[in-house]
């Protein structure tokens, strides 16, 4: 019973204050180990795979189609792998591979490693919202990181591996799902999140001290892009076990 509770049992919505994620490119070889052998690493260039590094604002989160007076206020951090995955059907889905996920209050951790496999865990985060800048700071976590939201031509991150935002907008998180894959078995978790008017904005990046990401193996890894979105009603869906045909 345990385990069926964990697999996302019920539909859940939030209205997403905002979404700022930090994108990192990763040597292929340094990624490829700590991901699940039923999905591939998402790659640009041949080369490049990539984390996101996700600070969530949530407002009124709740199981889908409760009041929002039943809902709570929570800060989300999410370090994701890009990945596809080919479901029993052939069809091949875009989507994210939890490495660690965290929050900012207990109730969260609890309820999130009651429903789900995202490994929360509480941590000091905040985030302050100014009229021209958001910054996101936590000791525990070892995070430092301000963005600029007045400049509209901002530039790549120095060292980028794409050529321009175009390029960059398709390594923009979250995407349309999540897998979590069961070692023992075939099974597959898939989570589809659904929203509307989706439009992630370039950022300029003033400080990014990321600790998850300064690991030994991963000192290749460079900034590759940060977008933020704002105001933005969203929802999952139900869990749904796939079996992986290899």
């Amino acid at each position: 019973m345990l385990t069926l509770l964990k697999n996302h049992p019920f539909a859940v919505e939030a209205y997403f204050e905002s979404s700022l994620v930090l994108t990192y490119a990763v040597p292929e070889a340094m990624l490829r180990p700590l991901v699940p052998a039923k999905l591939e690493l998402e790659l640009f260039d041949h080369q490049w795979a990539f984390i996101a590094v996700a600070v969530v604002q949530t407002r009124h989160l709740r199981p889908k189609g409760f009041p929002e007076f039943m809902g709570h206020d929570f800060v989300l951090t999410g370090y994701r792998v890009f990945v596809r995955y080919t479901n029993s059907q052939g069809k091949k889905l875009r989507g994210l591979y939890i490495l660690k996920s965290e929050t900012d209050k207990r109730k969260m951790e609890m309820l999130g490693n009651l429903f789900t496999r995202y490994r929360y865990t509480t941590t000091d985060i905040e985030v302050e919202n100014g009229a021209d800048f958001i910054h996101v700071t936590s000791v525990k976590s070892g995070m430092d990181v301000a963005v600029d939201l007045t400049d509209p031509d901002a530039a790549l991150p120095a060292g980028s591996p794409f050529n321009n935002w175009k390029e960059a907008r398709r390594f923009a998180g979250p995407l349309p799902f999540t897998f979590t894959c069961n070692d023992m078995s075939d099974k597959v978790l898939i989570i589809e999140g659904v929203r509307e008017n989706w439009t992630p904005r370039p950022v300029a990046v003033v400080a990014a001290k990321v600790d998850f990401m300064n690991r030994p193996e991963w000192k290749d890894a460079v900034l590759a892009n940060a977008f933020l979105i704002q105001h933005i009603p969203y929802y999952w869906k139900k869990g749904k076990v796939d079996i992986w045909k290899g």
